[in-house]
């Protein structure tokens, strides 16, 4: 009888490497969709200022509790 091999048949395929610039423009032509991305409203001050803000007020709260009694 046929000994079986203990290692798998080869692949014929070989899978194609991707490297940071490539993803990265893929992600970005992703982000943009067909519109370029931006809209009139969004102010990315705005938004930046109130992320900052929401993770302040998060961090304040979280050392409240956290205070040794």
């Amino acid at each position: 009888m046929w000994a079986k091999s203990p290692l798998p048949p080869p692949i014929d395929k070989v899978l194609p490497k991707m490297s940071l610039h490539s993803t990265a423009s893929n992600l970005v032509s992703l982000a943009q969709g067909e519109h370029g991305g931006n809209h009139e409203s969004l102010s990315p001050y705005l938004t930046g200022f109130g992320a900052l803000g929401a993770l302040l007020l998060l961090l304040w709260i979280t050392t409240r509790f956290n205070r040794d009694r």
